[in-house]
């Protein structure tokens, strides 16, 4: 058995300590700018997934596929923002085990008053410090990781729309 690398400069400790470093510093900035709207990190997430999805809805296993989220974690959320009305629950026809988390008219007035601000956070600290060349790059790195680490997180993305009984 080969000895385990104890190569403090090894360039996969940087790799992975430059991505987590900027991770930290981004999510840090778009927190307080989410409590200014009276949310979490997590539920814009939730409100972000459920209204770019077709029908703006998710069956809740999918939504904690795409979220950092477990099932459970994934229906404290849904319930809490049920409970403010920010989403809905709604049955799936086709399966009674299955529910779906739908965004409500009041979840995409909150969406709508956050992003500007959201986006202009992006744009200074993230898609502005790259060039667009760069910044393709990064974006098909990232989705190749992420693919490979997270392969439900487009999970229900490519399903049809279902409309509401």
């Amino acid at each position: 058995m080969a000895p385990v690398s104890t190569n403090l400069d090894d360039p996969r400790f940087t790799a992975v300590g430059l991505f987590a470093e900027a991770y930290i510093g981004l999510t840090a900035r778009f927190a307080a700018q989410f409590e200014e709207h009276r949310l979490s990190a997590v539920e814009f997430e939730v409100l972000m997934r459920l209204a770019r999805s077709p029908g703006h809805r998710l069956r809740m296993t999918d939504l904690a596929g795409q979220t950092s989220l477990s099932t459970s974690g994934v229906t404290r959320v849904v319930d809490r923002m049920d409970r403010d009305g920010l989403v809905r629950r709604e049955a799936c026809s086709s399966d009674r085990r299955s529910s779906y988390a739908v965004i409500t008219d009041a979840g995409r007035e909150r969406l709508e008053a956050v992003l500007p601000g959201h986006l202009a956070l992006v744009q200074e600290w993230f898609i502005g410090q790259l060039t667009p060349e760069q910044l393709a790059g990064t974006l098909e790195s990232l989705r190749k990781i992420r693919d490979a680490v997270n392969p439900c997180a487009t999970a229900g993305a490519g399903e049809p729309a279902v409309e509401a009984a």
